[in-house]
């Protein structure tokens, strides 16, 4: 008995039915799930495991690669090829439900369909997205033409529409071995590879030019992206399973910036999303498992996409409101600093004693009261000022060593611009605002190594909107 046959006989006793056609199964069917009483069900989540783990490794260097829309053109040229090995089949006196064979011609039209689109890539002018819609369209209406004419051949057919949405249910021990095996040796092939697969996806220039075998590299990375869509077709069917290689990948981008960590985060989701969607899909009767899956997946991403801490919504908008507050604060500090300058009386570097109004703050700047309130705010807060009893705000000395560095940065920054970018004094101000929160302590170094020609005694430098200093 084949395991087509074997998997046909089993499906109605796939836990997925256990609630017997209710919304809810009974609570006996969710402990035996759980607890993976069942054969069968441990075979499914065991190979949509594999599965996932397989699919996050090779995914994340095919999202590096910016290829990811590859394996949506590969597992639409599996389809004809699941037909023809079907025909070929039935031609030799076999049913053509024989499950090695059929993934033997997907496997096949799959290589095809890739070495079609980096021929196309590379003898025309032709960008690959052009080539991937190309041979996703043209290899899927040939499978289309191949599939109806087996649709003629008195319901022969049956079955094989499971390929296109997957068959996740009625995964056998011999199916599940196979993803396995299959998951075990991209895991270990991306190992091997793993130097020179980073090359690759970050310098290919540069790789091609210490002499590496850029195209075998190529190639070999292809290969692993067509094997893992074959072995797909089982658990998600030929639709769904670009959403394995594309959603896990994304979805770690959000967590890191390192290769390593986001290998092991994306194969951390393909797998949890994999067997998180199976068992789900044991819970709810008749819900497909390749579609809870993908799902799944999706769900982590949306996660990963708010909450990821190297590139997260939350995170980016977090730090933006953070550089908001630091922008603001820094330029109350400045304001008062350029306003405590000009006091004839403020002879003394460190006297903290003058202090300035709330209608001079609020006149220096285009400031909203509200912002000036929450700016002053946050630097009463912080000890950078103080509101004395005369009701003005007065620097401490915190406040005014703070000052004068953020001036310092703003006139370094202006200088540079005035004497080696040509910009006029007049402008300068407003070019010098967009920097000078983000100024390193690199390019701090470099510019007061330039201030140190001009102006050796000075600790701030002077003004170019007040002084001639710059002519």
């Amino acid at each position: 008995m084949t395991s087509f046959q074997i998997a046909s006989e089993l499906i109605n006793f796939v836990p997925i039915h256990a609630g017997g056609g209710d919304l809810w199964p009974a609570w006996e069917d969710v402990q035996r799930i759980v607890s993976l009483r069942d054969h069968n069900t441990r075979v499914v989540l065991f190979g949509v495991m594999c599965l996932g783990l397989a699919s996050g490794v090779v995914g994340t260097f095919m999202l590096l690669r910016k290829r990811s829309l590859m394996g949506d053109a590969v597992s639409h040229a599996t389809f004809p090829g699941i037909g023809l090995a079907f025909l070929v089949m039935v031609a030799a006196g076999g049913t053509g439900k024989y499950v090695p064979g059929l993934l033997l011609g997907a496997l096949v039209t799959g290589v095809i369909g890739m070495g079609t689109v980096l021929f196309i890539r590379g003898t025309s002018r032709l960008k690959e997205d052009a080539a991937l819609g190309i041979v996703l369209s043209v290899f899927f209406g040939a499978g289309s033409a191949v599939f109806g004419v087996i649709q003629n051949m008195n319901g022969a057919a049956a079955g094989l529409n499971d390929f296109i949405y997957g068959r996740t249910a009625s995964m056998v021990v011999v199916d599940a071995q196979l993803i396995a095996i299959t998951a075990i040796v991209v895991v270990v092939v991306c190992a091997l590879l793993y130097k020179e697969f980073r090359m690759l996806c970050f310098d290919q220039g540069y790789a091609a030019a210490q002499g590496w075998p850029v195209v075998f590299l190529d190639t070999v990375m292809m290969l692993m992206v067509v094997i893992v869509t074959v072995i797909g077709l089982q658990a998600v069917g030929l639709i769904l399973v670009v959403a394995m290689l594309i959603v896990p990948a994304a979805a770690a981008r959000f967590w890191t910036e390192q290769l390593l960590p986001m290998l092991v985060i994306s194969a951390t989701i393909g797998m949890v999303s994999g067997v998180v969607g199976a068992g789900v899909s044991g819970f709810v009767p008749d819900l497909p498992a390749g579609a809870v899956i993908v799902l799944t997946a999706s769900i982590c991403f949306l996660f990963s996409f708010v909450f990821g801490s190297a590139r997260g919504l939350a995170r980016r908008g977090l730090q933006h409101m953070r550089l908001g507050q630091t922008i603001a604060r820094q330029n109350l500090l400045r304001t008062m600093y350029e306003w405590w300058e000009t006091q004839q009386n403020a002879t003394a570097a460190g006297d903290c004693a003058l202090g300035i109004g709330w209608d001079l703050l609020l006149a220096a700047r285009s400031w909203s009261p509200r912002r000036l309130r929450r700016s002053v705010r946050r630097s009463l807060s912080k000890g950078l000022v103080y509101e004395g009893s005369d009701h003005l705000y007065h620097f401490t000395e915190v406040g005014m060593s703070e000052a004068r560095r953020i001036v310092r940065n703003h006139r370094l920054w202006e200088f540079y611009l005035i004497t080696h970018a040509e910009i006029a004094p007049a402008r300068v101000d407003r070019d010098a605002d967009r920097i000078e929160h983000v100024l390193g302590h690199e390019m701090v170094d470099r510019l007061e190594e330039l201030l140190a020609r001009e102006y050796p005694q000075r600790v701030v430098p002077p003004s170019p909107h007040e002084l001639d200093s710059f002519e």
